[in-house]
């Protein structure tokens, strides 16, 4: 019994589906504009991650230290920091490498060149370039260096300067933009979910308006309260469905026609190969979200306008 009413109940929301074929039609239609921004927002973030990527890359943190700090000393202070739940990377660079990398960028500078010939010894100190996770805890890193013991600033410490306060504004400005980004995101696809959930709701409504003849026959021969629901949140599912069926294949031809601009331009990113490789993750989230779509705002619309 309980097979044969899922059965009727599937068929009657098919027949809803096809029967009020331009309601469908525009519900469809709004819920693939709003699930296209989910994809599109799924890779401009992928876009996104690998342009922060290499900004991250490019900043860090460098700390100098006296010509006369011990190997010993430096390599203690590397492995203190390497452990920092913080820390990404730490490159330990030697005095001689930090001559024959001044060296290699002033090959062109005789003047240079033979001043430092005149010196006589190696003037540079060894560094640490130290690399944060997040470009937000350059700071935290730097009161650590600063607060540890034996190696605070100042005359007996083995550290000359620490370059964090010179790049300061560029991290925080580079943080900012990370969490603008972030939240940008989020905003997008929040309207465009209450959007896409009123527009649906509507939709149910005018269809529940269309079949309220039909609805009170199947109320006055007594009906079940989840027979009379069951078609229309079936209904709101498919639309969701079928949406999000449309959506994919829009992407793929969208990524297919942007990838050689986005491989060119971002460098490590050809959006039709991160499509490819996470298309089940893609595919779920996108179905995912126009199911969901679907059958809460068809239940909304049902739950408050068939209280039966």
């Amino acid at each position: 019994m309980l097979w044969t009413n899922t059965k009727r109940i599937c068929r009657s929301g098919f027949v809803n589906f096809w029967r009020n074929g331009f309601v469908s039609l525009s519900s469809v239609s709004i819920m693939t504009i709003t699930l296209l921004v989910i994809g599109l927002l799924i890779f401009s973030s992928a876009l996104f991650k690998s342009s922060l990527e290499q900004l991250r890359n490019k900043v860090d943190i460098n700390v100098y230290f006296v010509t006369t700090a011990a190997e010993p000393e430096i390599t203690a202070l590397k492995g203190d920091i390497e452990i920092m739940p913080e820390v990404k990377s730490a490159e330990y660079v030697s005095r001689e490498d930090v001559l024959a990398q001044f060296k290699e960028r002033h090959q062109n500078d005789q003047l240079t060149l033979q001043a430092l010939e005149e010196l006589g010894e190696n003037p540079f100190g060894a560094t640490l370039n130290i690399r944060a996770k997040e470009t937000s805890q350059y700071e935290s890193i730097t009161k650590f260096l600063e607060s540890k013991s034996g190696t605070a600033v100042g005359t007996a410490s083995i550290i000359s300067k620490i370059n964090y306060y010179d790049n300061k504004k560029s991290i925080d400005n580079l943080t900012r933009i990370i969490e603008a980004g972030k939240l940008i995101g989020t905003v997008v696809v929040s309207i465009f979910i209450a959007i896409s959930i009123i527009v649906t709701f509507v939709m149910i409504q005018l269809v529940i308006y269309m079949s309220r003849e039909e609805i009170s026959v199947m109320r006055l021969v007594g009906a079940s309260t989840m027979y009379i629901r069951g078609p229309l949140m079936i209904t709101g599912i498919m639309y969701g469905a079928i949406a999000s069926l449309i959506t994919l294949l829009l992407l793929y031809f969208m990524a297919y026609y942007l990838a050689p601009g986005t491989a060119a331009f971002f460098g490590d990113v050809d959006v039709l190969s991160y499509y490819v490789q996470n298309f089940a993750k893609i595919f779920f989230i996108i179905l995912a979200s126009g199911v969901g779509l679907g059958g809460i705002s068809s239940y909304l619309a049902v739950r408050r306008h068939l209280t039966i």
